[in-house]
């Protein structure tokens, strides 16, 4: 009976947005509201404990830290917002996608190498939600539609989520995982969640060709360019999550894979102008843009941001320097909140964006509207992130959470089958697949020792169903739309993408099981 009332916030989060059509904000709000009424009364959160730091300030430590969490989004939202704007009111944001036209003139393939390659090489390098924001407005300046753009975005990222901002999901959990599992070092455990990418990673790949080609009216041809995206990420990605480790899967794949795809795509493109006998411009080249902005002026923000995130994540000093102040606040009942101001993706993305003006030589009216307008942007955003997060708070503190998962290992020798399916349900609830491997990597390591199977496979579903679960997470996809301007309609993007996380979700767990059985 508990874990029938633990689900039902998630389900009428699913249910509000999807079937109803609320927006975040709104379906946000009212079952957050509704959820610290379930706590308190269901669970006795904040009465039912004699360490409970009572119940005014239970309720104000899930809303603290809700609030807390959800400015640290609404800095990354912000700066990525800006950057969009900037970009088109300075041209450069056709200069690129006359660029991508000048590298292939199929705009698809300019498309697949955004979404794909450059989505996972933010989120190896920076993670937190960085590669949607900005992968999203991108791909809406090369001429997708919004709705398309943000599942693209969504879809692209996915495969390397598990490795994201340098390893953490993966070294987040080798932290809890060795306190009881000593071997389940970041290699070992990298090693645990590459076969559910390898197996399963051509599926997400599929869904981004299909949304690619529905958004240009034009599918012919593209399976074997994904074939080519697929091989060329996945084989660099897979020997490094191998022999080095979970630091740089992701973002060196994205990196290689990239270098190669592009080669290939020009490569082709010669051999096609060679048959035509000539090398014929594009259609849709504007020549005052072309005078006017070269392509690193035009892609300034986004190189100024490369460059900045590989200074700061690949060189040890100075990632200590940054790392080194920290903010931090706590209330009674354990809640708290930290954040490292200089290491944020917000300060990254807050210099590339006024460094990239300044290399543009964008004037300060510009400068200015940009601001104005990405801040006018954000408060509905802020409410609707305020209202998913105390939601998911409110779950954890309360010990709802813990319920659906225990819930659901009581099913024995079939919890194979639903390792996948926690791990994406915690990245659904925090937003956060590092979040997720702290709350469920103990719950899988004590359940695989229950049952007799093997730990590993188990911890690797986990990994895998945490990185799944950042397609339908709440605050991701808000923080998405609001880039593109289609805050109020998340329910739209949640359509396109849950069906298919369900479909890899099954997948996966069948492969768990297979796992755990060999």
């Amino acid at each position: 009976m508990l874990a029938v009332l633990a689900a039902l916030p998630v389900l009428a989060v699913l249910v509000l947005m999807t079937v109803v059509g609320w927006s975040a904000a709104r379906a946000g709000l009212v079952t957050a509201a509704a959820t610290l009424v379930l706590a308190v009364v269901g669970f006795g959160f904040g009465v039912g404990k004699d360490t409970d730091p009572g119940l005014a300030w239970s309720l104000t430590g899930v809303v603290a830290e809700a609030g807390f969490i959800a400015f640290t989004i609404i800095g990354i939202i912000g700066p990525a917002l800006g950057i969009h704007v900037l970009q088109r009111s300075t041209g450069a944001a056709a200069r690129l996608r006359l660029a991508l036209a000048v590298l292939h003139p199929d705009p698809r393939l300019g498309a697949l190498l955004v979404a794909w390659f450059f989505a996972l090489f933010l989120e190896g390098a920076a993670g937190f939600g960085t590669p949607i924001a900005l992968a999203a407005p991108f791909l809406v300046a090369a001429g997708m539609t919004p709705v398309a753009a943000v599942a693209a975005a969504l879809v692209g990222h996915a495969a390397g989520v598990s490795f994201g901002a340098v390893g953490t999901p993966i070294l987040a959990q080798a932290t809890i995982a060795s306190t009881t599992l000593p071997e389940a070092t970041g290699q070992v455990l990298a090693r645990g969640v590459l076969p559910y990418h390898l197996a399963l990673g051509w599926i997400l790949l599929v869904v981004l060709i299909v949304i690619i080609g529905s958004a240009y009216g034009n599918r012919r041809g593209l399976v074997g360019w994904g074939l080519l995206a697929w091989a060329s990420f996945f084989l660099p990605y897979s020997l490094i999550a191998w022999f080095v480790g979970p630091e740089l899967p992701a973002l060196g794949g994205a990196l290689v894979g990239a270098i190669l795809f592009s080669i290939v795509l020009a490569w082709r493109r010669e051999r096609a102008e060679v048959a035509a006998g000539a090398r014929q411009p594009h259609p849709d080249v504007e020549e005052t843009v072309l005078a006017e902005l070269s392509v690193l002026r035009a892609a300034a923000p986004y190189l100024v941001l490369v460059a900045i995130v590989l200074v700061t994540r690949l060189i040890p000093p100075i990632q200590d320097a940054l790392r080194s102040v920290t903010l931090e606040w706590q209330l009674p009942g354990g809640f708290a909140g930290s954040v490292q101001p200089l290491y944020h993706p917000t300060m990254l993305l807050t210099v590339a964006f006024v460094v990239g003006a300044l290399i543009q030589r964008a004037s300060w009216r510009r400068i200015r509207i940009a601001v104005v307008s990405a801040t006018l942007q954000l408060g509905p955003v802020l409410l609707a992130l305020v209202g998913m997060i105390t939601i998911a708070r409110a779950m954890s503190a309360s010990g709802m959470t813990q319920t659906l998962a225990e819930a659901a290992a009581s099913t024995g020798a079939a919890w194979p089958l639903f390792t996948v399916a926690v791990g994406v349900f915690g990245s659904f609830i925090t937003g956060s697949a590092t979040a997720s491997n702290l709350l469920f990597t103990d719950l899988q390591v004590s359940t695989a020792r229950a049952i007799g199977a093997p730990s590993l496979p188990l911890l690797g579903a986990q990994g895998y169903g945490a990185a799944l679960g950042n397609l339908i997470a709440p605050g991701n996809i808000i923080a998405a739309v609001a880039t593109v301007g289609l805050a109020g309609r998340e329910g739209l993007i949640l359509r396109r993408t849950l069906p298919w996380v369900v479909v890899c979700t099954i997948l996966g767990g069948a492969f768990a099981l297979v796992l755990t059985l060999s």
